[in-house]
């Protein structure tokens, strides 16, 4: 397939984009608003092009079981839910994120807590961020603003995660999963072969007797010892990407009086905030991190120099504003605003949550 334009939801997006970069494997189960990502691809039967395996799990814990075992054979795995899936799927995080496996997570946010509302929200920053199962790990967690970057990231998502050897999350809100938007879809890339995977992936287990040692991946190390020596491995490697993959995008933050930090599609809503309040003679700047983790911490402290203060703006109570709290060590004010159970804040707001907690304090 060559390079296409298209115009499409977010979540079709995705399953275009999972075919095209030359994915091995797609494990899922059905949830609101999140389900197309599945409904597209069987829809579209990449099996019978590309040799793609889709297929519709039982539950979401067994998907990402599947999603383990496709992993550690060397495949380009993923799966995808919305946050009360994604909660399930925990365990098995934890589990890929110890085994050292490259694996792709995608979780279309939904308000909570509980089962919630089905409308959009970005309340699951601190499950993706901070680890969100047992034990000290992270994922390298994309957040998408556009349905672009939706196609983009599956790309980046499984390539960062193979160089890493570790799992990467796609965190989008419901706003950009089901929002449609002109797309460019790029051209095929093929699907490895099985010489290419064992050159690429030598840990694989592949299951083969005779020639050399049969690899065994597992999470599970009953020496206390060596799970140390396993944990202080996994921390060099976040310390390496930390280093090398952190990405933040900025709009006019030279010149201005106050930031706003914003992510996903609340910072589209932002910038459209930022123009209304240039009529007002109010100066606002912009910083969008795009990994959530790593997190653009010394960005945020550099446009923060000089800044009267920062605006979070976020769709839950306050999560991503600790991180930001961390990045300016309390340099200049730093507040919240965010809506919460589905209610998508408009520009208008965003401007008068600025002057009230900020400007007129």
């Amino acid at each position: 397939m060559k390079e296409e334009v298209r115009l499409m939801k977010g979540n079709e997006a995705i399953a275009h984009a999972a075919i095209r970069f030359g994915f091995d494997g797609y494990f899922g189960y059905p949830i609101t608003p999140q389900s197309e990502v599945l409904e597209t691809l069987e829809e579209l039967m990449p099996w019978e092009t590309t040799g793609m395996t889709v297929l519709q799990a039982e539950s979401e814990v067994a998907a990402i079981n599947m999603v383990y075992g496709g992993a550690a054979s060397g495949k380009a795995v993923m799966t995808s839910s919305s946050s009360p899936g994604v909660s399930l799927k925990q365990e098995g995080i934890s589990y890929i994120a110890a085994a050292s496996l490259p694996a792709l997570i995608l979780n279309v946010m939904r308000g909570g807590p509980g089962l919630g509302t089905i409308q959009p929200s970005q309340a699951d920053y601190f499950q993706a961020t901070k680890g969100g199962g047992h034990g000290d790990y992270h994922l390298i967690v994309l957040a998408p603003s556009t349905v672009q970057e939706m196609v983009d990231f599956v790309g980046l998502g499984m390539d960062l995660a193979f160089k890493y050897c570790t799992p990467s999350m796609i965190l989008a809100d419901g706003i950009v999963g089901q929002m449609m938007e002109k797309v460019v879809l790029p051209e095929q890339r093929p699907r490895r072969t099985e010489e290419e995977i064992r050159k690429q992936c030598p840990w694989a287990a592949d299951g083969r007797k005779g020639g050399r040692k049969r690899n065994v991946v597992t999470s599970l190390e009953l020496e206390s010892s060596r799970m140390e020596v396993i944990n202080h491995q996994l921390q060099e490697r976040y310390r390496e990407i930390e280093k090398n993959e952190t990405r933040w995008e900025e709009i006019d933050v030279e010149g201005a009086d106050y930031l706003i930090v914003a992510f996903g599609s609340i910072a589209r809503i932002c910038t459209k905030a930022k123009e209304m309040a240039a009529e007002k003679g109010i100066k606002i700047g912009i910083v969008r991190p795009i990994t959530l983790w790593p997190f653009p911490t010394d960005a945020i402290r550099k446009a923060a120099e000089g800044k009267k203060g920062i605006l979070c703006v976020e769709l839950n109570a306050g999560q991503m504003i600790e991180d930001v709290r961390l990045a300016v060590h309390d340099a200049i004010p730093v507040e919240h605003f965010g809506r919460l159970g589905g209610i998508i804040p408009s520009p208008d707001e965003v401007v008068v949550a600025l002057e009230e907690k900020l400007i007129n304090k």
